[in-house]
């Protein structure tokens, strides 16, 4: 019989929450895994084993999907053992809200993945990441954070993967949703590689013009996310071009500029949300462009209907 202590593993991968101050000022990700868990460490003492795994130390901005993949592949492997309890993952903020969908999406476990990073570095004298991690640890090893899929912890609020996004870019309370308080999660995606897919997002401003889409698919896109105007609306010439591109098979997911509500296909005309809804567009209901391209991209790596995810 062995006294062993239940774990959690923490999974870092740079960000902010791994970032110190260089002679000139400029933020760069160097604390290694086990100095970023030290100023916690005993607070777990003799409840809870904390295991490192640090896969990389990176800005955010510098993610791809084949970064993301390694994530996801990390998290199923951790929970391979009975023993842990759930898992962290320490991410930048700038696209968390990427890495978070596409875990949930391919998580089926019950125990839960839990995101979490910092606005402040590591050696700001008023650091919020150690309390960041913290309380995500305390997350992740709580019973009642299972069978709800993979969560955001962050300044204090505790949200659901679906529908997160970064709303402010100092503010210690980083993250917001758009979704409702309980979303639905769609139905579980076996894990696939996403490291070949490329779906691109489009601006779609005022008078965009139709060569942004050809250039778009010439650079080889397999689909698009187009961040239109209200509530899915686009130019005239886009709009006409989107359609072309509806009609050649080529999956195009709507969502919006704008900070809250949903996509709904409401307008006629070329460009409007009804006319390329009724092509076949896909409204991305609450998620916002970051979100609703890893959807679209784990839709066309896995055979999977967009409709479905979304």
């Amino acid at each position: 019989m062995t006294n062993e202590l239940p774990k959690v593993v923490i999974v870092t991968t740079g960000g902010t929450i791994a970032c110190t101050s260089d002679p000139h000022g400029a933020l760069i990700p160097t604390v290694d895994g086990a100095t970023l868990i030290a100023p916690i460490t005993e607070m777990f003492k003799g409840t809870v084993e904390l295991e490192v795994i640090e896969l990389n130390r990176l800005d955010s901005s510098s993610m791809t999907f084949a970064d993301i993949d390694e994530i996801v592949t990390t998290c199923h492997n951790v929970l391979t053992d009975p023993n842990v309890l759930g898992v962290v993952v320490t991410h930048g903020t700038d696209s968390l809200e990427e890495t978070a969908i596409a875990l949930d999406t391919f998580h089926s476990d019950p125990r839960p993945i839990v995101l979490t990073g910092a606005q402040k570095p590591f050696d700001h004298p008023e650091a919020d990441g150690p309390t960041n991690l913290r309380e995500a640890i305390m997350i992740a090893s709580d019973s009642s954070a299972r069978d709800i899929g993979v969560l955001v912890v962050f300044g204090h609020a505790v949200l659901p993967a679906r529908g997160v996004c970064k709303w402010h870019t100092t503010d210690e309370l980083a993250f917001a949703t758009n979704a409702p308080e309980e979303p639905t999660r769609a139905d579980v995606v076996p894990v696939t590689p996403l490291k070949d897919t490329r779906v691109d997002i489009l601006h779609a401003y005022p008078g965009a013009p139709a060569t942004l889409i050809d250039a778009a698919l010439t650079a080889g896109a397999q689909g698009l996310v187009i961040e239109a105007m209200g509530s899915g609306n686009v130019g005239v010439e886009f709009g006409a071009a989107l359609g072309r591109v509806l009609d050649q098979g080529i999956p195009v997911v709507m969502t919006t500029r704008v900070p809250r509500g949903d996509v709904a296909g409401a307008y006629g005309g070329a460009g409007g949300g009804a006319t390329l809804a009724s092509k076949g567009a896909i409204g991305s209901t609450y998620f916002r462009a970051g979100q609703a391209r890893v959807l679209l991209a784990i839709a066309v790596a896995s055979g999977v209907s967009p409709f479905t995810l979304f």
